[in-house]
């Protein structure tokens, strides 16, 4: 994990790739859970009888599920010292070029393509991509907006 100082350290870092980080579970049951709180329960998520005989071997991970990692999987590879508080302010743009096969493991690498000055902190665009462990391609490509707010100095 890379640990910036302060948002003058993280913008001389525009340009730069971080990561991967560490690697995080898929389970059954996860996806599951998932699929009960976001009431998707598509047999090729939930049903591994049925999905083995599918297209992708066995069930798969939601793809909104990955995304909703994407918190966890980036604190994994950076953080900023300082910070009041941090705010998911949306994304660019999503992609899912390959399934995640439950039971996989996945982590992140980030790319920051720019930062910027708003109101009371930075707005921070990154390129998360998500691998899985042995997998050719990535289960997710995001470009994410972040705004970070600094406590205030004394």
């Amino acid at each position: 994990m890379r640990t910036f100082g302060s948002a003058d350290e993280l913008a001389a870092a525009v340009g730069a790739t971080l990561g991967p980080g560490r690697w995080h579970p898929v389970a059954q049951d996860r996806v599951d859970l998932f699929a009960d709180a976001t009431d998707d329960h598509q047999w090729i998520h939930v049903d591994p009888e049925r999905a083995a005989a599918g297209p992708f071997g066995g069930t798969v991970a939601h793809g909104y599920l990955t995304l909703s990692l994407l918190p966890a999987l980036v604190r994994d590879v950076y953080r900023v010292d300082g910070l009041r508080m941090g705010i998911n302010y949306g994304l660019n743009r999503v992609r899912f070029p390959a399934p995640l096969r439950t039971g996989g493991r996945i982590r992140a690498s980030l790319h920051i393509d720019s930062i910027t000055a708003v109101p009371g902190g930075i707005q921070v665009v990154k390129t998360v991509t998500v691998e899985t462990d042995g997998g050719d391609r990535p289960v997710c490509v995001a470009e994410t907006v972040s705004r970070l707010h600094f406590a205030e100095e004394s």
